[in-house]
């Protein structure tokens, strides 16, 4: 640290320059800090003339980073964000309350977690758990969260990634719309196929069953939002393509079916990853096993109430053992 010293104007100027490079401009950095525009250009000044390299270029409008600038840049933020998680850990220490923040879908908030959130407050009470939700597809960097679900290809997964299980889909609909699909008498049944964008518009045609015409799309519901998807599904307005990640709670709770007794596992992963510039805290560890946990024991009772599924045999040619 002596050395660190020796090599900054002072220890502000750390904040001065992180405030300019994140504002892209050093009177919104000013206006921030509570100080002059000329106060933060002189002391930017006096930390490039003291480490003999250029951080920012003027543009016009504002200012952008030179490469050795992002270079600085993207370790002062990484430090930042420790030491910000670390004080949020000493005053949660002081207040019995931890905050967990995760970044899930809005489908798996309301499908999956909701219906167990009493279980979940009973095995973490003095954990304050918030939600990014993301509505649409399930995507994106992990930005000021703790833990986030996302898919990823098997050969991207590392020491910040623990699986929750392999990507597996089947088409679902609720009982009533899979008796009165059972009960056509021609054997050809006509399906409101229940899709959430463009990009899976056609997903009944990889099954089996639509595959070989015994079923038909002849009506197609949309929605941009998966939570509604599933809803739809559930008060029995047509057959939709079921995450099992999602939706295996309302299988295990029959208020869901399987539409067919196929399902499609890709070479995708459902996992929980941890951001690379966040430490693991023994909290999120602990929330991170739990919704593991419970997965499995949904995937279980799955299997057993629906063995046609061949879901235990499905997981484990896809490298997961279903114990």
């Amino acid at each position: 640290m002596p050395n660190l010293r020796r090599k900054l104007p002072s220890a502000n100027a750390l904040f001065v320059f992180e405030a300019a490079a994140r504002c892209g401009n050093f009177t919104r950095a000013a206006e921030e800090l509570y100080v002059s525009q000329p106060a933060v250009s002189r002391m930017l000044a006096r930390m490039e003339d003291r480490l003999g390299v250029r951080l920012f270029e003027r543009v016009h409008g504002g200012i952008e980073l030179t490469e050795n600038g992002r270079i600085l840049y993207r370790k002062i933020a990484e430090g930042f964000v420790g030491i910000e998680d670390a004080i949020r850990e000493i005053e949660a220490r002081k207040t019995g309350v931890e905050a967990v923040t995760l970044s899930v879908s809005t489908a798996f908030t309301t499908h999956w977690l909701m219906p167990r959130l009493n279980r979940l407050n009973q095995a973490f009470p003095s954990v304050d758990l918030r939600f990014q939700l993301i509505s649409g597809r399930l995507g994106g960097p992990l930005v000021d969260v703790d833990l986030g679900m996302r898919f990823v290809k098997n050969d991207e997964i590392d020491e910040h990634c623990r699986l929750v299980m392999p990507e597996t889909l089947l088409p679902v609909c609720n009982a009533r719309y899979h008796e009165a699909a059972l009960a056509d008498a021609g054997g050809d049944h006509d399906d409101t196929v229940i899709v959430m964008d463009d990009e899976e518009r056609g997903w009944h045609e990889r099954f089996a069953a639509f595959a070989e015409h015994r079923r038909r799309a002849a009506n197609m519901l949309s929605f941009n939002d998966y939570a509604i998807v599933v809803q739809a599904a559930l008060l029995g307005q047509g057959v939709a393509l079921g995450w099992l990640s999602v939706v295996s709670h309302w299988l295990a709770q029959g208020a869901l079916l399987p539409a067919e007794q196929e399902l499609i596992v890709t070479n995708r992963r459902c996992v929980l990853m941890t951001p690379l510039n966040r430490p693991l805290r023994p909290v999120v560890a602990e929330v991170r096993d739990w919704i593991i946990a419970e997965t499995h024991h949904d995937m279980r009772t799955v299997d057993r109430i629906y063995p046609e599924l061949e879901l235990r045999d499905a997981m484990r040619r896809a490298g997961m053992a279903l114990r």
